[in-house]
């Protein structure tokens, strides 16, 4: 499959089912992503795996932050979550909004690699991603910030729902006079 036929046949999956790659199958995708494009070779990124008991000291965390008696059940949702992480790096060239571009572009490819193994994935964020209880859970240092999720699964038996196309015309513009 092309690079243009996976990118069209982008899908969102907000149900998975319950298998989920392996680490070992992940290893090679992770480096395939982390090729995109990088001012100055930076690598201000880095993935954090989520599995079993992970997925629901992540849930407590939510709750935690959103003043729920209960934990959230959302980190339950796929067998596998992949944190998203921009680790920002001390350069006087590339600053910190174009290193975390990288982090997304990371996360972005990262779910079409996964997509064209054969994987459901969806990114998930919220408003307590930024918030200390969940930044603590993951370890996060003081230049890092959490960007969100992949949630990751097998695809189930249906289609993911429809997805109307892009019109580029009115997006690719040229330069006013």
């Amino acid at each position: 499959m092309s690079a243009l036929e996976a990118a069209r046949r982008r899908q969102s999956w907000s149900k998975v089912t319950p298998e989920a790659p392996t680490r070992e199958q992940l290893l090679p995708l992770v480096a395939a992503a982390g090729r995109v494009a990088d001012h100055s070779s930076l690598q201000p990124w880095r993935l954090i795996e989520l599995r079993g008991e992970d997925r629901i000291r992540l849930g407590e965390a939510i709750s935690r932050v959103r003043g729920d008696d209960e934990p959230s059940t959302k980190p339950l949702r796929a067998s596998l979550l992949i944190a998203v992480v921009a680790s920002y790096r001390p350069s006087e060239k590339v600053p910190r909004w174009e290193q975390e571009a990288v982090a997304s572009g990371v996360a972005h490819l990262l779910s079409l690699l996964l997509d064209e193994a054969g994987w459901g994935v969806i990114w998930r964020t919220g408003d307590y991603t930024r918030s200390p209880e969940v930044a603590a859970l993951h370890g996060l240092g003081e230049d890092e910030a959490l960007l969100g999720w992949l949630y990751v699964g097998g695809k189930p038996d249906r289609s993911p729902g429809s997805r109307r196309t892009v019109d580029p015309e009115p997006l690719l513009t040229a330069l006013p006079r």
